[in-house]
């Protein structure tokens, strides 16, 4: 499916001076930012400006008549471009069980059941926040430490399967911010939990109820395809999503670190909706086993404007020199 010609004309890519594209691998910070922690949520702040909101404990749903079965906290609520857009959504009336950055399993087997850890409403599984370690701000960064359990529901009573570790580190720019997601999963107990072929789960991102629908969001990856057909599991270091926002064009480039396992890992792209998965399960079985912690990194390029795939390339290679 290809976005609307109307679309494709924000998607152009001018070609930009070399001087440009150095001004863009790395941020030029924007002032002190901070990382506070306010009621139920932890949030990070540049020069008083909201760069993302992380919600710990279970929140308020945003409408009436959402079911019960689909609060949580454990997840990146919103996350803003430099000139203030948000380029993400919570809980879309379309996919409920959707946040703005979330790393939950779909297909799994744990003990002789199959918990579903992503679609909350079917009661199989889900994720608890469990507590706020750290939060710190050094060197002109902010960041924080947090854990999360992922709670088999089909056991009775029900039983952890999975621990997990949540390390977030902001740098906030005057043209993009840089957030790099550490996540550790290990198992609670002597038990595996098994990860059988599926085309999403792992790594989430939804993005902003405007870019909704398929001519008003555009994708673009590191090998250049655009069209969500050839997007969907093809095996990229990077992507761009995005689209307009109150009339201007946003968008954040997700990265995936070259020792994540599998990487490049494959894309899950939805066919209508702004969604965005790594999962490296597309490409087969896998499992998490007692002893052997999963970890996996990301980066996420949030900004104004249209992507530049140059700007992209050069922030993939700094990551990927990044041990």
């Amino acid at each position: 499916m290809m976005a609307s010609p109307g679309f494709a004309r924000h998607m152009l890519f001018p070609v930009r001076s070399l001087s440009a594209v150095l001004a863009l691998a790395l941020p030029v910070f924007a002032g002190e930012t901070l990382a506070v922690r306010e009621g139920r949520q932890v949030v990070v702040r540049s020069s008083g400006k909201e760069v993302l909101r992380y919600q710990a404990e279970a929140g308020d749903f945003p409408r009436p008549g959402i079911p019960e079965s689909f609060r949580r906290g454990g997840y990146v609520q919103s996350i803003f471009t430099p000139s203030g857009k948000r380029v993400t959504d919570d809980f879309p009336a379309n996919h409920i069980h959707h946040h703005g950055v979330w790393t939950p399993w779909t297909k799994t087997e744990f003990e002789g059941r199959k918990p579903d850890f992503w679609n909350m409403g079917d009661r199989t599984g889900r994720v608890d926040f469990v507590a706020v370690d750290e939060i710190w701000q050094r060197k002109g960064r902010a960041g924080f430490r947090v854990r999360h359990r992922f709670v088999d529901m089909i056991a009775k009573p029900e039983k952890v399967a999975l621990l997990e570790t949540w390390e977030i580190e902001v740098a906030a720019g005057d043209k993009h911010h840089v957030i790099d997601l550490t996540l550790t999963q290990t198992c609670a107990g002597e038990s595996p939990l098994k990860l059988p072929a599926y085309h999403y789960g792992g790594f989430g991102f939804r993005g902003h109820e405007q870019w909704d629908g398929v001519a008003n969001c555009g994708f673009l990856t590191a090998s250049g395809k655009t069209s969500r057909d050839a997007v969907n599991g093809s095996r990229e270091p990077w992507c761009w999503i995005g689209g307009k926002v109150d009339g201007g064009v946003c968008g954040v480039t997700i990265l995936g670190h070259p020792s994540n396992f599998r990487a490049p890992q494959p894309v899950r792209a939805h066919p209508a909706e702004p969604f965005f998965s790594f999962a490296p399960q597309q490409l087969g079985a896998m499992e998490i086993a007692p002893g052997k912690a999963y970890t996996a990194r990301f980066r996420i390029i949030v900004a104004d404007g249209s992507p530049d795939p140059r700007a992209a390339e050069r922030w993939a290679a700094e990551y990927a020199a990044r041990k």
